[in-house]
């Protein structure tokens, strides 16, 4: 689960513009879902699938910090991953999680995804190399 950072209102319009216009695309390569709290419409993150391979996807989820430990993401992802088995016909999802990232492994452990192992020096973020863990799940693994 990432970090949602603090947005000024250009950069946030941008991001969301930017994720509008390829969602218009004829030949969609992501999907997301607005995450909202259960009180209100203000959005609190998002869950991605980014197609990848032959039918396969990546996932990706992130949640601002003050909503961490109420569910959100383990609800968004597991919506968006049925949408991606069920209608999109996928085979197989990923998601690569900073080792550290206990809440996160959490989340995608309680969905039935399986540890694969350690991709070494995954990612360049904050000006550091980090390794990455490797979960997935495939469509005949998928409790509906």
């Amino acid at each position: 689960m990432a970090v949602l950072r603090r947005r000024n209102r250009d950069q946030a319009v941008a991001m969301i513009e930017g994720a509008i216009e390829r969602a218009r695309q004829e030949s969609r390569t992501e999907f997301y879902l607005g995450v909202a709290r259960h009180d209100d419409d203000r959005v609190i993150g998002f869950a991605r699938i980014g197609l990848s391979g032959v039918q396969a996807g990546k996932l990706g989820y992130a949640i601002a910090a003050q909503e961490w430990g109420r569910g959100y993401a383990t609800d968004a992802a597991r919506a968006l991953v049925t949408y991606a088995f069920k209608e999109l016909g996928l085979h197989r999802i990923t998601a690569a999680i900073g080792p550290d990232n206990a809440a996160s492994i959490a989340v995608v452990q309680q969905l039935g995804f399986a540890r694969e192992g350690v991709l070494r020096d995954h990612v360049f973020t904050n000006g550091a190399w980090r390794d990455s863990v490797l979960f997935s799940v495939l469509a005949h693994e998928w409790s509906w």
